[in-house]
């Protein structure tokens, strides 16, 4: 299993706060079945910016050595959407903002007074322009769970959807697993994943997510979620076609 959204970074916003923390968490992950994990901290979001990609590209090497050769961190972004990110976006491979582990995915956290028009004409943009947007968490975007026509308007456009493994277990309520597993009905989860913030708030962990969804969805979709489209995502390939 590859975890594509977690906190790990120590100190750059509300995750990990110490680089031994942050090795804890990739230890809890190994131990969870997982093999890899991208750092996405917090950018362009309130005092989280975190526009200095080669200083947090540093703490990600720092945390790699700390780790060890055997489970592997790569680096990213979890970028909140505002009014200037096509702007930013235009700046790659410059600028602030960080793609998935180098790839043309970009993680995007669109903002809770987001609309359906500003972003159906983003992600047209953004893949227009060569970019593969995943949308994260859309269970906690007020205007955007309790819509899947929405959500399947903005999957054909070429976006892609990342729900939270704890949605998925129920750990965060009822509503936000109900929606999971809307989408996950609708065939409108492309990936699962922790989005960790520590060791025991909000720890990693795939393992009793992909469980559930293999349980109700099917080995299949599970491997899917969590594994073989997290892969296409850090090797930059389209994901696998859907059999």
């Amino acid at each position: 299993m590859i975890d594509l959204h977690c906190h790990i970074l120590p100190g750059v916003d509300d995750g990990a706060q110490s680089l031994e923390e942050a090795a804890a968490m990739c230890r809890l992950a190994a131990r969870d079945g997982c093999e890899a994990m991208v750092a996405t901290p917090h950018q362009r979001r309130g005092e989280w910016w975190n526009a200095d990609r080669e200083g947090l590209a540093a703490l990600a090497d720092e945390l790699q050595d700390a780790v060890g050769s055997g489970f592997r961190v790569y680096l990213g972004g979890e970028v909140h959407v505002d009014s200037e990110i096509l702007a930013e976006v235009e700046k790659l491979p410059g600028g602030g903002i960080l793609p998935l582990a180098g790839s043309r995915y970009l993680l995007l956290e669109l903002d809770s007074l987001g609309t359906p028009k500003g972003t159906i004409h983003l992600v047209h943009e953004l893949v227009v322009a060569g970019w593969r947007p995943i949308l994260a968490h859309p269970e906690f975007i007020p205007w955007l769970a309790p819509d899947p026509e929405l959500v399947a308007r903005l999957v054909a456009l070429g976006a892609t959807t990342q729900v939270t493994a704890m949605s998925v277990t129920g750990d965060f309520g009822r509503r936000p697993q109900s929606d999971c597993f809307a989408l996950l009905d609708a065939g409108l989860v492309h990936f699962v994943a922790s989005d960790s913030h520590g060791v025991r708030r909000r720890p990693p962990g795939l393992k009793r997510a992909y469980g559930l969804i293999a349980g109700r969805w099917g080995e299949d979709v599970a491997r899917r979620l969590v594994a073989d489209n997290p892969r296409a995502v850090v090797t930059d390939r389209p994901l696998p076609p859907v059999v």
